[in-house]
């Protein structure tokens, strides 16, 4: 919780910029990242002491050269948050043959979080003690039809997590899932829904879990834990449906 050097992808706003703020409040020396110029330099403006540097995720070499510049410019960088995402809602009976929205979203919310890690584990490696996390989202476990890409990612995202802890097995580093439910961000236009959990009140309980769960893997808020273990539980099949139902009925 303290004492850390923290890359938070997409830390200029939403959940990254709640997450990044939560650490810069601790005393952590947290680094955001983004392509977007002015929601980074808004964010440092109103956490002195916080550093941004603009990045194309999409962009496999800029990605590869950020993780090199960050990791020279702060030796002591020893955790990474994978939390930059898009969501789109999609009409596949409609998709256009050019499927750039669609590979524009595997890109975002899969490929960038993995090519990042494999280019940040060697210096992550060397470190005392070091941790990565990936959010996912309630999505990855009962997927919401309207968005069919960014909850294939997320599926692929959680995969990904519990292969990548498996063999990290042995070393001081923690792999640690973050599994948000429907957050009131500006992610899918969804600030102002009242069916979202205020964003405020995502961070508050994400750190407390962190804070008082140290061995927790997967990070799930109270509101998640239906999507999460719909399928423990034996009630995928009302869940799926009572979502989708939902949303079609009353989309946000």
């Amino acid at each position: 919780m303290q004492g850390n050097t923290i890359l938070v992808t997409g830390g200029g706003s939403g959940i990254g910029r709640g997450l990044a703020e939560a650490f810069h409040a601790l005393g952590n020396q947290v680094i955001i990242a983004s392509r977007r110029e002015k929601v980074l330099s808004e964010t440092t403006r109103a956490n002195p002491g916080m550093i941004s540097y603009v990045v194309d995720l999409q962009d496999a070499a800029a990605l590869r050269d950020f993780a090199a510049k960050v990791a020279s410019d702060h030796p002591a960088l020893n955790v990474l948050i994978n939390n930059s995402g898009i969501m789109r809602a999609e009409n596949l009976k409609a998709q256009p043959g050019d499927l750039d929205e669609m590979e524009s979203i595997v890109t975002t919310n899969l490929l960038a979080p993995l090519r990042l890690t494999a280019a940040l584990l060697p210096h992550l490696k060397k470190q005392p003690h070091s941790a990565i996390m990936n959010v996912s989202s309630g999505l990855a476990f009962v997927p919401l039809a309207l968005t069919p890409t960014y909850c294939a990612t997320k599926a692929a995202l959680h995969s990904y997590t519990q292969s990548l802890r498996y063999q990290m097995q042995g070393l001081s580093m923690e792999i640690l899932e973050l599994i948000p439910p429907y957050v009131a961000t500006d992610l899918m236009n969804g600030a102002d829904d009242p069916r979202a959990m205020p964003l405020k009140a995502f961070i508050a309980e994400v750190m407390s879990i962190l804070k008082t769960q140290p061995d927790a893997k997967e990070i799930c808020v109270e509101s998640v834990k239906r999507l999460r273990f719909a399928a423990e539980s034996g009630s995928y099949e009302a869940v799926f449906r009572g979502l989708n139902d939902a949303m079609t009925k009353h989309p946000h």
